[in-house]
C-alpha cells in the first residue's frame, strides 16, 4: 500500500512536472523608449503613447525594453551632450501596465545625473517593475533579470557601450552596466552556473542611423554566444539593423526606435517588436512586427510590413505552441540566484 502510494505520488509529480513543460514562454522585446520632448508632452495632454501596440505588449508572458531616459524631477542635463532627457513621474503608470522589466543600460540613463538615476529606480521599485543593466552599484547593475516560467529559467542581462562611459556604475555608486568584453562573458557563465536555462543579453551597441551592424557588434554576438548566451537582441542605432545565426544561435542586431521623436531620417521611424518563444530545446519561433514612428514619438502597427521573421518550430514544438497559454509562475526556482 506504501509503495504503491509513493508510486502514484512520483507519476503525479512526474505529470505536473510534463505539464509545466508543455507551455512555451513567450518574450517580447522592444527598443529604444524615450518618454521626454514629443511622447512627453502627448502624456501630459492625456494621451498614451503605447496605446497603439497594447495588444501585442500584453500577448506574451514577459514584456521587456529599453528605457531611453531617466524618470526624476531632479538633477540638471549634463552640459557635455547634445542631448539629454528626462521623463516626469506621470509615466509610470503607463510603463507599469505595458512592461515587466526595463533595461536600463543605454548612453541616456545618466543624463541628469546621478540623483535623478537613483529616483529612476526608486519610481521603478515602487511601481513593481523590474529593471536591470543599471542599479545602485556595480554587482547590482550586472545582476541578471530572471525570469522563471513553466518551469524554464531565463537570464537576461543588459549592457551600454555607447559613451559616456561615466555613466558606468561603481563599487560603492549608481549607474549602469558597461559592456567591457570580459565581464560580459564572466556574467553569461556565472547566470549558466546560478541556474539559468537560456540566456539573453539585452545590448546598447552600434554607431547611430546604421542600417548594418559594426564589425564590433558581429564580433561581440559571437563572443557572447560563444560564452553560452542564446540569443543576443540589440537597440541604440535608431534604426533596424537585420537578424542573422551564429552557431544556430540568433542575432537580432538593433530593434531600432520603439517610442522616440525628433528623427527626420524615415528609417529611424520604423522600429520593430521582437516575439521570442522559447522552451527547454532553446528558441523555438521567432517573428519582428514592424512599428511606424508618427511626428510625435508614437508607434503604430504597420500589418503586412516586410521585416525579419522565422519559424522554426519542429513537428512537435507545433503541438506544444497549438496548445500554448500565458505561462504561470514556475513551480521551481532558479538555483542559487
Amino acid at each position: 500500500m506504501k509503495q504503491g502510494l509513493i508510486s502514484f505520488c512520483a507519476l503525479l509529480l512526474l505529470m505536473t512536472i510534463s505539464a509545466v513543460q508543455a507551455y512555451p514562454v513567450r518574450l517580447v522585446f522592444v527598443g529604444d523608449v524615450m518618454l521626454d520632448e514629443g511622447p512627453g508632452r502627448v502624456i501630459k495632454s492625456g494621451r498614451d503613447p503605447l496605446a497603439p501596440f497594447a495588444a501585442e505588449l500584453r500577448d506574451a508572458d514577459f514584456t521587456i525594453g529599453n528605457l531611453e531616459c531617466p524618470i526624476a524631477t531632479q538633477g540638471q542635463p549634463l552640459v557635455s551632450k547634445i542631448f539629454s532627457f528626462r521623463a516626469d513621474p506621470r509615466v509610470v503608470p503607463l510603463l507599469k501596465g505595458r512592461f515587466d522589466a526595463l533595461s536600463l543600460a543605454n548612453n541616456h540613463s545618466g543624463d541628469y545625473g546621478k540623483a535623478a538615476f537613483l529616483q529612476t529606480l526608486s519610481h521603478l521599485e515602487q511601481a513593481g517593475i523590474a529593471y536591470f543593466g543599471g542599479g545602485h552599484d556595480l554587482a547590482s547593475a550586472h545582476a541578471p533579470l530572471w525570469i522563471e516560467r513553466q518551469g524554464l529559467c531565463i537570464a537576461v542581462l543588459g549592457y551600454n557601450e555607447f559613451k559616456p562611459r561615466s555613466f558606468e556604475a561603481g563599487a560603492d555608486y549608481p549607474g549602469v552596466a558597461w559592456s567591457e568584453d570580459s565581464q560580459v562573458v564572466s556574467d553569461i557563465r556565472a547566470a549558466r552556473a546560478a541556474g539559468a536555462d537560456l540566456v539573453i543579453p539585452f545590448m546598447h551597441w552600434g554607431w547611430e542611423r546604421e542600417p548594418e551592424p559594426s564589425q564590433r557588434q558581429r564580433q561581440l554576438a559571437r563572443t557572447m554566444i560563444d560564452a553560452g548566451a542564446d540569443v543576443v537582441v540589440g537597440s541604440h542605432p535608431h534604426v533596424t539593423q537585420g537578424a542573422e545565426y551564429y552557431r544556430g544561435k540568433l542575432i537580432v542586431y538593433s530593434l531600432g526606435n520603439f517610442v522616440f521623436d525628433g528623427f527626420e531620417l524615415p528609417a529611424a521611424k520604423r522600429g520593430w517588436l521582437l516575439r521570442l518563444t522559447l522552451g527547454r530545446q532553446g528558441l523555438l519561433t521567432w517573428e519582428t512586427l514592424a512599428a511606424q514612428i508618427d511626428e510625435e514619438g508614437t508607434p503604430h502597427p504597420v500589418p503586412g510590413a516586410l521585416t525579419p521573421v522565422e519559424n522554426r518550430a519542429g513537428p512537435q514544438q507545433k503541438q506544444a505552441l497549438r496548445t500554448r497559454k500565458r505561462a504561470l509562475p514556475s513551480v521551481r526556482e532558479c538555483v542559487n540566484k
